[in-house]
């Protein structure tokens, strides 16, 4: 194994051109704050890619072509269409859409080249909520399911784990693996909270952490080490750790209710490094999912990051 690890950053201006409407949290604010930081004296050693759209084949491993076409077919020409009150598309969105998910994929690609390797896809919209045949909370193809499926489409590639810190349940995601023997899904989210699903888990791959309103940097890593977590993802060993990234959690975070510092998602992304690193040889790929203060944003993936590349 390589002694150094290597960071890349996967970004397409695409992202920031979905536009769900002036007043919506979910804005290219959230990702413009981030991408500042990363010219600045204070962003670790990494390499920038821009990445591809998503093939179709890579994403039908996961959202029926009958979804798909409909989706499309939303887009408007100008203006928004809302598909509910909070999930809205704009004229751009297919480009966003298609170039997130291919960031996914491609970063798994070439994390799975060397050993090593992790990578940090600075992308929207996120993605976590979409089910197989639905669109939800602001997303609308799940980009870390695509790039599991992508990732086992690989030769060698039989066990992948996800680990979802994010202030929202990824109710779409868990769907989509719950069942499925190769993936391991690690998830911690507020509970009661949207979108009301998480426990009980709905398989035996899908291990829950249910946070209370208010929880702080302290309690959540109580929690964490408190869980069967660590005893699941050491006997799973997964060859691949993909991270669905929200930042939301952030105790100034409009719309998490949540009190953790860019210092805990740097904990909890180490955390998950160091149970993991023997049998995916250091290979992580990571997806910004939530997080709507953008200066919030900007810090905590920033440490993010830094904790990426150790």
């Amino acid at each position: 194994m390589n002694s150094q690890p290597e960071l890349s950053i996967w970004h397409h201006p695409a992202c920031l051109l979905h536009d769900p409407g002036p007043l919506h949290p979910e804005n290219r604010h959230r990702l413009e704050a981030f991408l500042a930081r990363l010219d600045t004296p204070a962003a670790p050693p990494h390499v920038r890619f821009e990445p591809p759209v998503a093939e179709t084949e890579w994403l039908t491993r996961v959202h029926p072509k009958a979804y798909l076409k409909a989706l499309w077919a939303h887009i408007p020409e100008q203006g928004h269409a809302p598909l509910d009150p909070d999930t809205v598309l704009s004229s751009h969105s297919r480009e966003a859409i298609l170039h997130a998910a291919g960031a996914a994929c491609a970063a798994v690609e070439w994390s799975l080249a060397r050993p090593q390797r992790r990578a940090f896809c600075a992308i929207r919209p996120p993605g976590h909520h979409a089910n197989r045949s639905r669109p939800a909370g602001f997303c609308f193809v799940n980009n870390v399911a695509v790039a599991a499926y992508h990732a086992l489409a690989q030769p060698g590639i039989e066990r992948v784990a996800i680990v979802d810190f994010d202030v929202h349940h990824g109710d779409g995601t868990e769907a989509i693996v719950a069942g499925d023997e190769r993936i391991l899904f690690c998830s911690s989210f507020r509970h009661p909270f949207y979108p009301g699903t998480g426990i009980p888990p709905l398989a035996d791959n899908c291990h829950p952490i249910p946070l209370p309103a208010g929880c702080n940097g302290h309690h959540f890593r109580e929690a964490v080490q408190a869980s069967d977590w660590a005893e699941s993802l050491r006997a799973f060993a997964p060859q691949l750790l993909l991270l669905s990234a929200g930042f939301d959690a952030h105790a100034r975070d409009p719309l998490g209710g949540l009190a953790l510092e860019a210092e805990d998602f740097a904990w909890i992304t180490r955390w998950a490094l160091a149970l993991t690193t023997d049998s995916t040889q250091g290979r992580v790929v990571s997806c910004l999912e939530g997080g709507y203060d953008p200066e919030g944003v900007a810090d905590s993936a920033l440490a993010h990051c830094q904790a990426l590349l150790g």
